[in-house]
């Protein structure tokens, strides 16, 4: 970004006998500038899954610690499996039971039809052993059923991670009694390959962005890559991309929250933590002047524009909200070729009469005076 430095204000001329004052002025010139702005992010994991028992009972066994990265189908808890067990001994009793009851049953619905073919039994009783055949068909299913349900509790003893990441808090210890309907969950196990990072724009910011429109799809293609500062002000080595962006302009705060995707091979960002997104902006063919160029009137900003006969015009210009603290970026009231007094503008009036020198020769009578001063030729320092 280009730019000028100011080390004094307008004044008179060296030998102060003109009510004119001198002013360093500046052709202002159009170029291409880089700028960024930061936006508050909270930082989540690509996927945080609360663990939670499908049975009851009581914890015998801790299969990991706080912090421990997971696989998936890892054991992570042991729920007592001693009544379950007892449970699916039961139920397969139970399936063996009906099973023999079908059997026998079976033997006798075959017997009758035997019989009734040869009139010995009415149809009466053939339909009355088709009918008990059935029942107890109709019992085995149930207990194969129950015995389903009895080996599925039992393996729900064994609380498993659902997917690979890292293991959060565990408020639960060996021999508390934990069951499915708890608010607190067993732990989180957090996604941390990638982490999702969220963050908010205003609408007007979202629109500068967006401007030439397109697909979603051909909108986020053409975001530039963002970087994220962390809590203690460092910058994370990887950048991230712009993965989503919402439909949905909240009216309260007039922002569209947004999120970026940012990799994280070593595990650095942690889901529940909080940074900074830093958006890089470009600007094209733009005007750049420095701030101290500025005057502000009211909430708005005006310059000093030279006329052609040395007098000065406070003009008033539009500017970008995104800026380095040291220069505005013009998007309103100048062009490429427009002189404008870049210093002591507070001291200047409209439409006054100024004697225009460079920056270097302004440069070139404080250093002559600085040079006076420090030989004791105070009658010339800055005279």
């Amino acid at each position: 970004m280009t730019s000028c430095l100011l080390l004094f204000s307008c004044g008179q001329n060296d030998k102060g006998k003109s009510n004119t004052p001198e002013c360093a002025v500046i052709a202002v010139q159009t170029t291409n500038a880089n700028s960024k702005v930061s936006y508050p992010a909270t930082i989540k994991g690509k996927q945080d899954v609360e663990i939670r028992p499908k049975v009851p009972g009581f914890i015998t066994k801790l299969y990991i610690d706080e912090g421990n990265t997971v696989r998936k189908g890892q054991p992570l808890f042991l729920i007592d499996p001693v009544q379950y067990q007892e449970a699916v001994n039961i139920a397969e009793a139970n399936v063996k039971s009906n099973q023999a009851t079908v059997a026998t049953q079976q033997l006798t619905v075959n017997n009758k039809r035997q019989l009734l073919k040869k009139n010995i039994i009415s149809e009466y009783d053939m339909q009355m052993a088709e009918n008990q055949l059935a029942s107890v068909k109709a019992s085995l299913a149930q207990a194969q059923a129950n015995l389903i349900k009895a080996r599925q509790d039992l393996a729900y003893c064994t609380v498993t991670s659902p997917s690979n990441g890292i293991a959060g808090n565990i408020p639960f210890r060996v021999g508390s009694l934990v069951n499915s309907s708890s608010a607190t969950p067993l732990t989180t196990v957090s996604d941390i390959s990638e982490m999702f990072v969220y963050f908010s724009m205003t609408e007007k910011q979202l629109l500068d962005l967006i401007r030439e429109g397109g697909s979603m799809k051909e909108i986020l293609a053409k975001m530039p890559e963002v970087n994220l500062q962390l809590i203690d002000g460092s910058i994370y080595k990887e950048k991230g991309r712009v993965e989503t962006i919402s439909g949905v302009i909240d009216p309260t705060t007039g922002s569209v929250s947004m999120r970026a995707a940012f990799p994280n091979t070593n595990n650095v960002l942690r889901s529940g933590g909080t940074g900074n997104v830093i958006f890089p902006y470009v600007f094209k063919n733009i005007v750049v002047i420095p701030q101290s160029a500025t005057v502000e009137i009211q909430d708005k900003k005006f310059v000093y524009v030279l006329q052609p006969d040395n007098t000065i015009k406070n003009t008033e210009i539009q500017i970008s909200n995104l800026n380095d603290g040291k220069h505005y970026l013009v998007t309103k009231g100048l062009k490429a070729g427009d002189k404008i007094v870049i210093e002591g503008v507070q001291n200047l009036k409209d439409g006054e009469a100024i004697k225009p020198i460079t920056p270097a020769e302004k440069e070139a009578e404080y250093q002559k005076a600085l040079k006076d001063q420090k030989d004791g030729n105070l009658s010339t320092a800055f005279n």
